[in-house]
């Protein structure tokens, strides 16, 4: 018989994820438009979470200035600040992850990427898992960073963790090194893999024990192939559309 973890596992990564929602055609990245737009399509979703400076907001960039013309890092502004700020070329504005979790309300599966560049990521990780206490829905959290999803294994065991990766930064055999250090420092379950990196043997030899394995981020028919092929499952932007 399956695990109920097993079973969490298979049910997250059921249907593919839209890259920062469902974005495009009016709709921006990381905005209730496009969660609503990836619900609707029937498909799950993936969130960029940085901190503020007194919570976590739905956000991709660490600066403001490309998606909403302000000037600023994100982490200098209060939540109750970033909320009040607009999404250029939309009539929203930041959404904060509490937000976002209202609205999707459990109806799809959710990826959270948390953005966290440095190594002090407690406060970022309490912000979130403080959100997540609350929420019933299917969801994993996953950073670049493995000391998010170390985090997550030490405080929030029952929370399904996972590592974003990529062997564009470091090639040959530091790299290898490296990625498998991050792996077993993480304790993630699942990874995010660059599609670009396929056919990949780290990603292969996850596989093969039994991790899914996710690829980002799918943008064309080629890397579609390529993803059906050694990924369980995409993530994916315009113009595709599975």
């Amino acid at each position: 018989m399956r695990s109920s973890r097993s079973a969490r596992l298979e049910a997250l990564g059921a249907r593919p994820f839209a890259h920062r929602g469902l974005f495009g055609d009016g709709r921006v990245e990381n905005s209730r438009a496009a969660v609503l737009a990836a619900i609707e399509a029937g498909h799950g979703m993936e969130v960029d979470v940085q901190g503020s400076r007194d919570g976590a907001v739905v956000f991709h960039d660490y600066r403001l200035e490309r998606l909403t013309g302000i000037e600023g890092r994100v982490a200098d502004f209060s939540t109750g600040d970033l909320r009040g700020i607009p999404l250029r070329g939309s009539d929203e504005t930041i959404p904060t992850l509490t937000d976002i979790l209202a609205l999707i309300g459990g109806h799809a599966p959710l990826l959270i990427e948390v953005k966290a560049p440095h190594r002090k990521v407690a406060a970022l990780c309490r912000a979130v898992a403080g959100a997540l206490d609350r929420y019933s829905g299917s969801f994993g959290i996953m950073s670049f960073n493995p000391a998010v999803s170390h985090w997550f294994a030490r405080h929030r065991p029952e929370m399904l963790r996972g590592l974003v990766v990529t062997e564009e930064w470091k090639r040959g055999l530091k790299g290898a090194i490296q990625r498998r250090l991050s792996l077993w420092w993480s304790r993630a379950e699942f990874l995010a893999y660059d599609v670009r990196d396929f056919p990949s043997p780290f990603a292969t030899r996850a596989r093969a024990r039994g991790m899914p394995v996710y690829s980002w981020t799918v943008r064309s028919e080629e890397g579609a192939a390529s993803a059906a092929l050694h990924a369980d499952q995409i993530i994916y932007e315009h113009p595709v559309r599975p």
